[in-house]
């Protein structure tokens, strides 16, 4: 199935409505039937204003990315919700093909026996 990958660059310090910026996209995404949304934590990176965030304990801004995939329609309806819940940052959206795995039971594949 073909879809989008929408990846929010943001700070981790970043903050929406008295709550972590992150933590109020994935709320965002759930109220909106989203098919998932992962908050992933960097080590480093640097945006626009050129300033280098890190993760460090002194620094409490370190590069945060959320990352959701759906079909092309949900990406469309999310996407300006985002831009207007991001006051600096940057989104990213690419074509993706989506491959959906699930399994009921048993063993997983990758388990040795």
């Amino acid at each position: 199935m073909q879809g989008k990958l929408l990846r929010a660059h943001l700070g981790r310090a970043d903050r929406c409505e008295g709550k972590p910026l992150y933590e109020a996209i994935v709320d965002r995404c759930r109220q909106m039937h989203i098919a998932g949304a992962t908050v992933v934590s960097g080590l480093e990176g640097y945006g626009e204003t050129g300033r280098i965030q890190r993760r460090r304990l002194t620094d409490p801004d370190e590069p945060v990315v959320v990352i959701v995939v759906d079909t092309a329609e949900n990406i469309a309806r999310l996407a300006p919700v985002l831009e207007a819940m991001i006051p600096t940052g940057a989104i990213a959206i690419s074509d993706v093909e989506i491959r959906r795995i699930e399994r009921s039971e048993g063993p997983s594949a990758s388990q040795p026996e």
